[in-house]
């Protein structure tokens, strides 16, 4: 029986996708390194997670591009967990976050996370940017850094001071520096050279010099990927108890989940293909971190840098991200004993770069130029987490934006425009209620009786029934026998097009 041609092949993007996956392992086997020692845990752990991330949750339905694995911007939460609470209460930290994202995505909820305001995500991911760099500086240098954000900054001049006086600091500076430079020039290499990344070419050449050269740098500790996982135990679980516990599981949970999500929104915009489903992505975010905490490994979040580079290599289906995480597997299984001639401060370099990347400079400066208010919950936010904590800052960032949010709900603008010639403009921004009638009507009968006045309401959120009327009443008092003498504009380019005659809600 001959085969009808229409009929579509069960894989009929898998040259696009195999390629596409090898270009993402490429880009996550340093990461997944790096990501895991600057939290403080074995190298071992990290893989795991990206193994995870790439079959478990890249098997699941949801986001059909975004590639999941351990995530710089969980670092600093994890480091300050695995400080506080030990490595063995890691898994369960992960395990109850996990549930908690599969019940909230059953609930439905995962769209609700599109409502936290990015001012605030972005201020998060400034702030744990900026705490990686500090602490992967003194990675770099090989020397110990300090456990707050703070102390991390304010004591980066000494540690300098004290690196530029030990040959061994030094040169392990060197490294990270060299890393460094190589990632951020490499963008300058011929399209062809840009199909590796950067980041494993750094890696692999500081490996190189490092055994050639016989520095003396520290390298990566290797062990068994079955001796790193620990399942958690009694002791473990009745950690739960503890409230600082239920904090940390909550801030994994919801920092986790609105990363994922705000990158799956930002992948979106990359492709064409179907569109994110949240709830489901938010479940099958939850079952790989539960099945992380089960194995005592890292916490995974969709990550918009692999993401990315799986968009760009040509990526079709999930099929790529599951590859991916295939090849990890085999990594592990294959060659583990290649870690450990990774020098410590090429990771670090990359995890400097990493939070560089996380820094919106960019996205500060616009936002300063058009909505202020909006700039400084950003900072501030960032300036939490760096002088606080991971948790506090994020609920600082919070309370800053609700608070934002309910003071332009219920303040008034009115300004009030006159060039001598055309008619007089009175703009009205904000919520207009019979609360603010009195401001209201007080400036607009104090405008001149013989002048043609444009209404414009085109800043107004709401207009109550009160306000309504009465500004029904003021315009025909003005306009008295000239129809047109007020005019009710809810488009400001569209000035010419509005009604004359009626004052009317600009809902």
């Amino acid at each position: 029986m001959r085969k009808d041609p229409r009929t579509p092949r069960s894989l009929p993007f898998l040259r696009q996708d195999f390629a596409a996956s090898l270009v993402v392992f490429l880009v996550a086997l340093p990461l997944c390194i790096g990501v895991a020692v600057a939290s403080g845990v074995p190298a071992e752990l990290g893989l795991i997670t990206g193994i995870v991330g790439g079959i478990v949750t890249g098997l699941m339905r949801g986001s059909s591009l975004q590639v999941s694995g351990p995530a710089a911007g969980l670092t600093v939460l994890v480091f300050e967990a695995v400080r506080a609470f030990g490595l063995a209460a890691l898994g369960v930290i992960v395990l109850a976050a996990g549930l908690l994202q599969i019940a909230m995505g059953l609930l439905r909820w995962g769209r609700w996370f599109r409502a936290i305001s990015l001012s605030v995500v972005e201020g998060m991911l400034a702030g744990i940017g900026l705490v990686i760099i500090a602490g992967q500086l003194y990675a770099a240098a090989g020397v110990p850094a300090p456990d707050s954000g703070l102390d991390k900054l304010t004591g980066l001049p000494g540690a300098l001071v004290e690196a530029l006086g030990d040959r061994e600091a030094l040169v392990s500076l060197a490294v990270g520096a060299g890393t460094i430079l190589l990632i951020v020039g490499w963008r300058r290499m011929p399209r062809r050279a840009r199909a590796v990344p950067g980041a494993l070419v750094a890696v692999l050449l500081a490996a190189l010099a490092t055994a050639v050269l016989d520095l003396p740098v520290a390298t990566v500790r290797v062990g068994g990927v079955l001796e790193a996982v620990h399942l958690p135990g009694t002791e473990a679980l009745s950690s739960l108890a503890d409230p600082a516990l239920i904090g940390t599981i909550l801030a994994f949970a919801l920092i986790a989940s609105a990363e994922s999500l705000f990158s799956a929104a930002a992948v979106d915009r990359l492709h064409s293909g179907p569109r994110t489903e949240y709830d489901r992505e938010l479940v099958a975010q939850g079952v790989g971190n539960t099945l992380c905490g089960l194995l005592g490994a890292l916490p995974l979040t969709a990550v918009i840098v692999r993401s990315s580079a799986n968009v760009e290599a040509g990526a079709r289906t999930k099929a790529s991200r599951v590859l991916h995480g295939v090849w990890l597997l085999l990594f592990v299984v294959l060659l583990p004993t290649v870690l450990a001639y990774i020098p410590l401060a090429a990771l670090a370099g990359i995890l400097v770069h990493a939070g560089w990347k996380l820094i919106p400079f960019k996205g500060v400066v616009t936002l300063w130029g058009r909505h202020r208010g909006e700039a400084l919950v950003l900072v501030a936010t960032a300036a939490s987490i760096v002088a606080v904590g991971m948790f506090e800052g994020v609920l600082i960032g919070l309370v800053l934006s609700v608070g934002k949010a309910a003071w332009e709900a219920s303040h008034l603008r009115i300004e009030q425009t006159d060039d001598g010639r055309e008619a007089v403009r009175v703009r009205l921004q904000g919520t207009v209620t019979f609360l603010r009638l009195p401001q209201i009507l007080d400036s607009l009968e104090a405008l001149p009786g013989d002048r043609r006045v444009v209404l414009d309401l085109s800043g107004v959120h709401h207009l109550d029934h009160a306000c309504r009327s009465a500004l029904e009443t003021w315009a025909e008092r003005h306009s008295g026998a000239d129809a047109e003498a007020v005019r009710a504009a809810t488009d400001p380019e569209r000035d010419e097009e509005a009604s004359a005659a009626r004052v009317s809600s600009p809902g």
